[in-house]
């Protein structure tokens, strides 16, 4: 029996596929069989063979992100679904974020899941398919990052009037560097810091990033190189010319808006033409139509300033010689109304000479006064010796009741000391002496109160009520005999009890 050619009845499904469908051999009745696995990977290595890089257009569905970083989703389109991946190394260099219902262009290969039996496209690069669903794709990050707050106008900075330092952000080889310095050359020229960076591609967006964040870095005071110093710019400039919105998109990049929209330094957008739109102008502080046009807003025309600086030194010449002389004919009507200098002199000079003479007669005037008060008071005052009289008859009166007063403290105190002197008297030892007892003194009369002490001397006196006698002492004093020795505890314990 022979075999049919494959899709030989469907002529249809063969006219588009881009390789000949080769035709199956029949299988030999003595052939061994196959392993699943074998027939799976033998599948696996045809399918990756023949289709290495291909390049397939389809809507997304499914998408979801791994913790890996990998992605997976479908490409669909009216007929037929696709299953995609992306690895975690190609998903961070994508032109595009991946997204449900965004319509792409993927490049990658064919390979096969043996373990489900699916075969499934490595996707390796992705672009929006259209400008469609590039403005699409457009509008709603325009509408996420706008409920951000990223475009409210409170974000905005002031552009400063003339800055000492412009960074610009651009290719350093493209006609837009050219362009800006030759109109700040010829409006003002001022320093330039070029950060040169690719403006298209896939890495153009974190570039463009990269360098807005670089300058932000830099200290007020700037930083010294082995190249000199380098100072941190006054304003900055993004830049680049005209193109297709696919020739743009780095700049509808969010690590670009967002950058621009964190920048502490003003940013002017200067991107495409003046009929180009990309979200870094609504993010930026000022939107410029094309490069030339940031140039201008970023500095002053010289020249102009010079003119006006010249029109207002004028204008204030006037202002302060029309002002000088409405002072001089204010001065001029007032002076009318005033009366001669040597009038006024006069006056002044016929008042000085009023006060000196009044002056001089105040003196004399004065010292009348002073004496006829002087007299006044003196008429007023008691003469001394009646002072002293009276003041010498107020001490007598007062003096008879002290007079008498000290006479009886005096007889009081009198009385008292004679009966001390009674009292001290019975208590003398001499009354002591006169009941019998004596006064044992030594050789120089001092009293002695031990017989230890009467043993030191060879003669002592005894002095009686009557009189004193000498005596003459023995060589060793008697001593009072001495007290039995009482029994301790401990003696009254060896002797016992007789109970």
């Amino acid at each position: 029996m022979t075999r049919k050619p494959l899709f030989a009845d469907c002529p249809e499904l063969t006219a588009d596929l881009p390789f000949d469908v080769p035709r199956p051999a029949p299988v030999p009745e003595n052939a061994e069989p196959l392993t699943v696995t074998a027939l799976s990977y033998a599948i696996k290595g045809l399918v990756e063979n023949k289709f290495v890089s291909v390049k397939v257009r389809g809507e997304i569905s499914g998408f979801k992100k791994a913790a890996s970083g990998h992605m997976y989703f479908a490409l669909k389109d009216e007929e037929s679904v696709l299953d995609g991946v992306c690895w975690r190394g190609s998903a961070s260099k994508l032109a595009v974020v991946p997204e449900d219902g965004l319509e792409v262009v993927c490049t990658g290969r064919i390979t096969t899941y043996p373990g489900r039996s699916k075969y499934q496209m490595v996707v390796e690069t992705m672009e929006a398919a259209g400008e469609g669903a590039l403005l699409k794709l457009l509008e709603e990050r325009r509408k996420k990052l706008e409920a951000e707050g990223l475009f409210s106008p409170d974000r905005k900075k002031k552009i400063p009037f003339l800055p000492d330092v412009i960074g610009v952000i651009t290719s350093p080889t493209g006609a837009v560097i050219r362009d800006i310095m030759h109109r700040l050359n010829d409006r003002f020229p001022r320093r330039v810091l070029l950060w040169p960076c690719v403006v298209q591609g896939e890495e153009a967006a974190a570039q463009v990033a990269a360098a807005i964040k670089g300058f932000n870095a830099l200290p007020p005071e700037g930083i010294d190189t082995p190249d000199g110093h380098i100072p941190r710019p006054d304003v900055l400039i993004v830049a680049r010319g005209g193109g297709s919105l696919e020739d743009l998109w780095a700049f509808n990049e969010e690590i670009v808006v967002r950058a621009a929209a964190e920048s502490d330094i003003p940013l002017i957008s200067a991107v495409g033409h003046e009929t180009d739109t990309t979200l870094i102008d609504y993010a930026s502080d000022l939107r410029a139509p094309t490069p030339t046009g940031a140039a201008e807003k970023a500095v002053p025309v010289r020249l102009e300033l010079a003119a006006a600086l010249s029109a207002d030194k004028t204008r204030l010449s006037v202002a302060a010689s029309r002002l000088i002389t409405e002072l001089q004919n204010v001065l001029t009507g007032l002076s009318r109304g005033l009366p001669p200098l040597d009038r006024i002199v006069a006056e002044y000079e016929q008042k000085l000479d009023d006060r000196a003479e009044r002056l001089q007669n105040a003196a004399a005037v004065m010292l009348d006064a002073k004496k006829s008060d002087a007299e006044r008071f003196a008429s007023r005052l008691a003469r001394p010796d009646l002072l002293l009289s009276d003041a010498r008859n107020a001490l007598l009166q007062t003096a008879q009741p002290l007079d008498s007063l000290i006479k009886t403290l005096t007889a009081e105190l009198s009385a008292r000391l004679e009966t001390a002197g009674r009292l001290l008297e019975s208590y003398s030892y001499e009354r002591v002496l006169e009941r019998g007892f004596a006064l044992v003194l030594d050789g120089a009369g001092k009293p002695v109160s031990s017989a230890v002490a009467a043993a030191k001397h060879s003669e002592l006196n005894l002095k009686f009520a009557d009189g004193a006698v000498s005596v003459t002492t023995s060589s060793a004093p008697r001593m009072p005999p001495k007290k039995p020795r009482a029994l301790k505890k401990a003696d009254d314990a060896q002797q016992g009890t007789l109970l």
